[in-house]
Protein backbone atom coordinates (compact mmCIF):
# COMPACT_ATOMS: atom_id res chain seq x y z
CA UNK A 1 0.00 0.00 0.00
CA UNK A 2 0.96 3.55 -0.61
CA UNK A 3 1.76 6.34 1.74
CA UNK A 4 -1.11 8.56 2.55
CA UNK A 5 -0.57 11.84 1.50
CA UNK A 6 -1.36 15.23 4.14
CA UNK A 7 -4.01 16.20 1.55
CA UNK A 8 -5.99 12.96 1.96
CA UNK A 9 -6.36 14.16 5.80
CA UNK A 10 -8.66 16.05 7.74
CA UNK A 11 -7.95 16.88 10.73
CA UNK A 12 -10.22 17.85 14.13
CA UNK A 13 -10.12 18.10 17.69
CA UNK A 14 -11.81 15.29 19.64
CA UNK A 15 -15.56 16.40 20.73
CA UNK A 16 -18.41 14.13 21.88
CA UNK A 17 -19.50 13.94 18.68
CA UNK A 18 -17.10 11.96 17.23
CA UNK A 19 -17.56 8.61 17.00
CA UNK A 20 -14.04 6.80 18.04
CA UNK A 21 -15.20 3.00 18.82
CA UNK A 22 -13.74 1.69 15.68
CA UNK A 23 -10.32 2.41 16.56
CA UNK A 24 -7.65 -0.33 16.77
CA UNK A 25 -4.16 0.06 17.79
CA UNK A 26 -1.66 -3.09 18.83
CA UNK A 27 -1.12 -0.68 22.21
CA UNK A 28 -3.90 -1.78 23.82
CA UNK A 29 -3.43 1.57 26.20
CA UNK A 30 -3.56 4.07 23.66
CA UNK A 31 -7.25 2.65 22.33
CA UNK A 32 -8.35 2.42 26.12
CA UNK A 33 -7.25 6.14 26.55
CA UNK A 34 -9.07 7.36 23.15
CA UNK A 35 -12.17 5.78 24.62
CA UNK A 36 -12.07 6.51 28.28
CA UNK A 37 -9.65 9.58 29.14
CA UNK A 38 -9.08 11.47 26.21
CA UNK A 39 -12.33 13.73 26.27
CA UNK A 40 -12.40 14.36 29.81
CA UNK A 41 -8.56 15.60 30.36
CA UNK A 42 -9.65 18.00 27.19
CA UNK A 43 -12.64 19.19 29.10
CA UNK A 44 -10.46 19.49 32.48
CA UNK A 45 -7.24 20.97 30.24
CA UNK A 46 -4.72 19.03 31.02
CA UNK A 47 -4.22 17.96 27.37
CA UNK A 48 -6.01 18.33 23.43
CA UNK A 49 -6.16 15.22 21.47
CA UNK A 50 -6.73 15.64 17.63
CA UNK A 51 -8.39 12.96 15.31
CA UNK A 52 -7.03 12.19 12.15
CA UNK A 53 -9.51 11.22 9.30
CA UNK A 54 -9.13 9.81 5.96
CA UNK A 55 -11.10 12.27 4.07
CA UNK A 56 -12.61 10.07 0.93
CA UNK A 57 -14.03 6.98 3.43
CA UNK A 58 -13.92 9.39 6.54
CA UNK A 59 -12.36 6.50 8.76
CA UNK A 60 -10.46 7.52 11.47
CA UNK A 61 -6.74 6.70 10.84
CA UNK A 62 -4.47 7.78 13.75
CA UNK A 63 -4.71 10.22 16.73
CA UNK A 64 -2.64 12.22 19.04
CA UNK A 65 -2.47 14.05 22.39
CA UNK A 66 -0.60 17.43 23.65
CA UNK A 67 0.07 19.02 26.63
CA UNK A 68 2.38 21.71 27.84
CA UNK A 69 6.03 20.92 29.30
CA UNK A 70 9.05 21.71 30.35
CA UNK A 71 12.48 20.47 30.03
CA UNK A 72 15.18 20.37 33.50
CA UNK A 73 18.40 21.33 32.89
CA UNK A 74 20.84 19.32 34.39
CA UNK A 75 24.00 18.40 33.57
CA UNK A 76 25.15 18.33 30.37
CA UNK A 77 22.25 20.33 28.96
CA UNK A 78 22.79 23.11 31.74
CA UNK A 79 26.19 23.82 30.54
CA UNK A 80 25.07 23.58 27.07
CA UNK A 81 22.25 26.48 27.43
CA UNK A 82 24.76 28.44 29.71
CA UNK A 83 27.13 28.60 27.06
CA UNK A 84 24.40 30.28 24.96
CA UNK A 85 23.11 32.79 27.57
CA UNK A 86 20.19 30.69 28.45
CA UNK A 87 20.26 30.45 32.25
CA UNK A 88 17.08 28.88 33.01
CA UNK A 89 16.68 25.82 34.76
CA UNK A 90 14.01 25.01 32.57
CA UNK A 91 12.94 25.20 29.26
CA UNK A 92 9.46 25.08 27.61
CA UNK A 93 7.91 22.52 25.61
CA UNK A 94 5.15 20.95 24.02
CA UNK A 95 4.80 17.06 25.04
CA UNK A 96 3.49 14.53 22.99
CA UNK A 97 1.27 12.46 25.09
CA UNK A 98 0.11 10.06 22.99
CA UNK A 99 0.67 9.36 19.69
CA UNK A 100 -1.21 5.96 17.55
CA UNK A 101 -2.46 4.76 14.58
CA UNK A 102 -5.16 2.54 13.42
CA UNK A 103 -3.73 -1.21 12.98
CA UNK A 104 -5.13 -1.07 9.23
CA UNK A 105 -3.19 1.80 8.50
CA UNK A 106 0.33 1.02 9.95
CA UNK A 107 3.70 1.63 7.38
CA UNK A 108 1.91 3.83 5.94
CA UNK A 109 3.52 7.45 6.83
CA UNK A 110 0.74 8.48 8.81
CA UNK A 111 3.35 8.58 12.41
CA UNK A 112 5.41 10.47 10.54
CA UNK A 113 2.85 13.20 9.14
CA UNK A 114 1.57 13.58 12.73
CA UNK A 115 5.18 14.58 13.96
CA UNK A 116 5.65 16.97 10.77
CA UNK A 117 1.92 18.49 12.03
CA UNK A 118 3.40 18.84 15.41
CA UNK A 119 6.38 20.35 14.89
CA UNK A 120 4.76 22.82 12.73
CA UNK A 121 2.60 23.62 15.78
CA UNK A 122 5.60 23.78 18.01
CA UNK A 123 7.39 26.35 15.68
CA UNK A 124 4.29 28.43 15.21
CA UNK A 125 3.81 28.83 18.83
CA UNK A 126 7.71 29.63 19.41
CA UNK A 127 7.75 32.33 16.54
CA UNK A 128 4.23 34.05 17.76
CA UNK A 129 2.35 32.53 20.56
CA UNK A 130 4.48 31.58 23.57
CA UNK A 131 8.43 30.22 24.03
CA UNK A 132 8.36 26.44 23.03
CA UNK A 133 11.54 25.16 22.93
CA UNK A 134 11.26 21.94 22.44
CA UNK A 135 9.39 19.29 21.19
CA UNK A 136 9.12 16.32 23.61
CA UNK A 137 7.91 12.69 24.26
CA UNK A 138 8.46 9.53 26.30
CA UNK A 139 9.02 7.03 24.00
CA UNK A 140 8.54 3.16 24.34
CA UNK A 141 11.42 1.23 23.67
CA UNK A 142 9.83 -0.15 20.63
CA UNK A 143 9.49 3.71 19.06
CA UNK A 144 12.72 4.89 19.38
CA UNK A 145 14.47 4.59 16.05
CA UNK A 146 11.82 6.16 14.58
CA UNK A 147 11.76 9.56 16.58
CA UNK A 148 15.29 9.28 16.02
CA UNK A 149 14.45 9.21 12.07
CA UNK A 150 12.32 12.23 12.77
CA UNK A 151 15.10 14.15 14.87
CA UNK A 152 13.96 13.67 18.36
CA UNK A 153 17.58 13.07 20.59
CA UNK A 154 17.76 10.80 23.73
CA UNK A 155 17.74 12.71 27.25
CA UNK A 156 16.69 10.50 29.85
CA UNK A 157 15.57 6.82 30.58
CA UNK A 158 12.45 5.94 32.90
CA UNK A 159 11.64 2.70 33.92
CA UNK A 160 8.70 1.93 31.05
CA UNK A 161 9.78 4.92 28.60
CA UNK A 162 12.86 6.72 26.83
CA UNK A 163 12.26 10.44 27.13
CA UNK A 164 13.69 12.16 24.15
CA UNK A 165 13.10 16.00 22.50
CA UNK A 166 13.67 17.92 19.53
CA UNK A 167 14.66 20.89 19.57
CA UNK A 168 12.12 23.41 17.65
CA UNK A 169 14.79 26.14 17.46
CA UNK A 170 17.12 24.18 15.17
CA UNK A 171 14.45 23.22 13.11
CA UNK A 172 13.37 26.58 12.47
CA UNK A 173 16.90 27.51 11.46
CA UNK A 174 17.09 24.60 9.19
CA UNK A 175 13.77 25.74 7.35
Amino acid sequence: MSNIRPEEIRIEKLSKEHDITGFQCYEKELVKFLNEDALDNQDKRISMTYLWFLKETNELIGYFTLLNDKINLEGDLKKFFKNKNIGYSTLPSLKIARLAVDNRFLRRGIGSLMIDYVVRRAKFISIGIAGCRFVTVDAKKNSIVFYQKKGFEIFGEGKEAIFMHLDVTRQILQS
